[in-house]
């Protein structure tokens, strides 16, 4: 067998990084374009994120700015945030079409269900944190504390906050695709992590107590989503490992026969 030429590998690397740098371009120009669409609307956009936390806020009360540029600059970063998120679509095709050319074709209709389940995961945690999450633990939070205490909040800490728990919910809501992607390639087999469920609740509550504020409530909130997550990842991984199995016992069959 004849080896590929250095300069052939040479080029073939640089034709590889000058796509890649193509695409990055293409991801940054989106993100540019999204943020230039949410800037007008930065403060309307802070406005309907720090909803869940000015309605349990006492009559006559208001978020606070404890920094000089914190009335700017926390609108403009979530603004940005938001930018991010709103390209993700876009940020997924150019990752889609920078790798699919080197996929065989069974994994280019796995990969791109993935990758397209992976984003709309990650805007379900969001949005289960936004709309379940966010109204239990501020109005928690509000109603514990003394009664003679005003709560006034600083609009860049509660936007640190309100990030943070975006996040944890986002990424952790991709614990299915996680389990299909182990499954898929089979590194794990789904019926060895179906034993480990003792460990994986504890896992889910440790994971929940570290991400989330230290209360209950955002506690299970958090756990129990991404138990009921990866039992859903393991329903999923056990059809990808019984539809692949029988192919690799058919190819390993063939090249015995060969």
């Amino acid at each position: 067998m004849s080896e590929v030429p250095d300069t052939d590998r040479e080029t073939t690397l640089v034709e590889h990084l000058i796509e890649l740098r193509n695409r990055l371009l293409r991801c940054v120009l989106g993100i540019g374009l999204m943020f230039a669409g949410t800037f007008p609307f930065a403060n309307r956009i802070y406005d309907y994120v720090s909803a869940p936390l000015r309605v349990y806020l006492p009559e006559g009360s208001s978020m606070i700015a404890t920094d000089v540029a914190g009335p700017f600059f926390a609108p403009v970063k979530l603004a940005f945030v938001a930018a991010v998120l709103a390209a993700m679509p876009v940020i997924l095709y150019q990752a889609w079409a920078f790798i699919a050319p080197g996929l065989y074709r069974r994994e280019r209709h796995i990969v791109l269900p993935l990758f397209a389940s992976s984003v709309l995961l990650f805007y379900g945690g969001m949005a289960f944190a936004y709309y379940l999450v966010f109204p239990l633990i501020f109005g928690f939070f509000t109603h514990v504390g003394p009664e003679h205490v005003a709560v006034m909040t600083d609009i860049t800490r509660y936007l640190d906050f309100v990030l943070k728990l975006f996040f944890a919910f986002g990424f952790t809501f991709e614990i299915p695709v996680a389990v299909v992607i182990l499954s898929w390639t089979g590194l794990v087999n789904p019926q060895t992590l179906a034993e480990k469920r003792p460990y994986v609740i504890v896992g889910c509550f440790t994971v929940g107590m570290l991400l989330t504020p230290p209360d209950v409530f955002s506690q299970t909130m958090l756990a129990v989503p991404m138990w009921l997550l990866f039992e859903l990842g393991i329903v999923c991984g056990r059809w990808i490992y019984r539809t692949k199995t029988p192919d690799a016992e058919t190819t390993a069959l063939v090249d015995e026969g060969n």
